[in-house]
């Protein structure tokens, strides 16, 4: 039920049936059994069937199109990938019989008209930026709607462009912050969700023009708003780049408490994922719980190390092989910046992170000469051997492809250089994700060694371990008390 890395994975098989009289057609899915099925959608005359094929490895993804009256099928198009092709939801298919569908051949993720045959027509749009995900058609005016990080890594739009003739891609939407889009069925009109550190999550109802018909949910920040007496101490965060060891830039953003002086020296608490498939830095509405960390007197630091998206694909894959290190390499940096801003305490600098957060946490607190003084783990992957096939075997291989990747990444051979009392250990007992073992084998080890660590454990909760608002606030409540007590003057 769980297939953890290198295991067998379930079989799968695909049928066709008929709703007048229950018959079944066993769709071909090719000789080797060892796939992964991983989307399928009709034609818009239903005369079709096309199914995405993903091999057991991940580099290697096959548009199938199958008669629905006997199950045969044919490969219209592949991809490939030295390192793994990522699944999307953007194939769409036109009333021509022609799709458009996304791919990263060119370095960056653009989308492609492809003819009835599978051949590409064109490349529909280009340039270094990356497309997020297409979000709609408009088949009458040959307009295809998507999201995309087109100006800024930490902003995203809305914009259309035609897939019948080459043209630049057109805003529907204004800069400066973070759109979430559904788009009709026909005609172009949306629903925007727009958001920004200084507005909170608005939705309205949109044109095809990207003109407002109507406000869902204005949700302005005025005197009725119930944060309107907290506007004051509401900080902007401030965003910025630096360098990788490699060059590369690193995007972070940075909030200061309020009365920020910046001739003290104040603790900072740096909230990390780090993983792949989530961005921290984006210029989004707070985190409530950031209140708490601002108001308690820390600077709070985000910093999207290499292999988190919404940039080039050579930044997404740059980790491939090696979790835990270039990522690892990245946030330190980040860390030593940090100790150089003449506001910055460098002996009180934490970390905190959940999932592969938490995951990342363990290996800044372990790193050689970290420059973390304290961090809190959230529900951790501590040994990428008990995690599932298709997310880790997509980044890391087989254990058996891959030994020393696995070797480094693993988080018990480091725990020697964990300074004595400078973990807070959390989980959900129940976790489904993250089962609660990559806990407990940290747990088990630090014991072993009379290495001194705190942990907070959460009965039959599974991997958020904060679904309920009193399970959330006791989450933060609790790593909070610990950074005051470990990053005090």
């Amino acid at each position: 039920r769980y297939p953890r890395t290198g295991r067998p994975n379930a079989r799968v098989e695909l049928f066709v049936q008929s709703l007048a009289d229950g018959a079944r057609v066993p769709v071909d899915l090719g000789p080797d059994p060892d796939i992964y099925l991983a989307r399928v959608d009709w034609s818009r005359d239903g005369r079709t069937l096309f199914v995405q094929r993903q091999s057991r490895d991940q580099k290697r993804l096959d548009l199938l199109a199958v008669d629905p009256a006997t199950g045969k099928s044919r490969v219209l198009l592949t991809e490939t990938s030295p390192h793994w092709v990522e699944l999307t939801d953007d194939f769409r298919p036109l009333k021509d019989g022609s799709f458009l569908w996304t791919s990263e051949r060119s370095g960056w993720k653009h989308i492609d008209l492809h003819g009835v045959d599978g051949r590409r027509i064109r490349q529909v749009t280009r340039g270094d930026w990356p497309v997020d995900a297409i979000q709609g058609i408009d088949e009458d005016r040959g307009m295809v709607l998507f999201t995309a990080n087109r100006d800024l890594p930490v902003e995203r739009r809305l914009y259309e462009v035609s897939w019948k003739r080459p043209a630049a891609p057109r805003a529907l939407t204004p800069a400066g912050g973070w759109w979430t889009i559904k788009v009709a069925a026909r005609g172009g009109a949306f629903t925007g969700t727009y958001e920004d550190p200084a507005t909170p999550p608005r939705t309205g109802l949109y044109r095809p023009d990207g003109g407002l018909v109507r406000w869902i949910e204005e949700n302005p920040l005025d005197g009725a708003h119930p944060l309107a007496p907290y506007r004051d101490q509401l900080r902007t965060p401030t965003y910025g780049t630096l360098k990788a060891a490699d060059g590369t830039d690193l995007w972070w953003s940075m909030r200061t408490p309020p009365g920020f002086d910046p001739s003290r020296k104040y603790p900072v608490v740096v909230r990390v994922y780090g993983g792949p498939g989530s961005a921290q830095v984006r210029k989004v509405w707070h985190d409530p719980a950031d209140q708490l960390y601002l108001q308690a007197g820390f600077i709070l630091f985000s910093l999207d190390n290499r292999g988190t998206p919404n940039r080039s694909t050579a930044f997404k894959t740059a980790i491939d092989r090696r979790l835990g290190q270039l990522e690892v390499d990245d946030q330190i940096a980040g860390a030593r910046w940090l100790a150089t801003q003449p506001y910055v305490d460098p002996a009180r600098i934490g970390v905190t992170g959940w999932s592969y957060g938490g995951y990342m946490a363990l290996m800044l607190l372990t790193a050689p000469d970290t420059p973390f003084a304290a961090g809190v783990s959230g529900a951790p992957p501590t040994d990428w051997t008990l995690y599932d096939t298709h997310y880790t075997e997509r980044f890391m291989g087989k254990p058996s492809e891959n030994p020393e990747g696995y070797s480094a990444s693993e988080v018990t051979a480091r725990l020697g250089r964990l300074k004595p009392g400078s973990l807070l250990l959390m989980h959900g007992m129940a976790d489904d994700n993250v089962t609660f073992d990559n806990a407990t084998r940290v747990m088990a080890d630090l014991q072993a060694r009379g290495t001194a660590f705190e942990t907070m454990v959460y009965p039959g909760l599974r991997h958020r371990a904060g679904w309920t608002q009193a399970h959330l606030r006791h989450r933060t409540e609790a790593t909070l008390d610990f950074f005051r007590r470990k990053l005090a003057p």
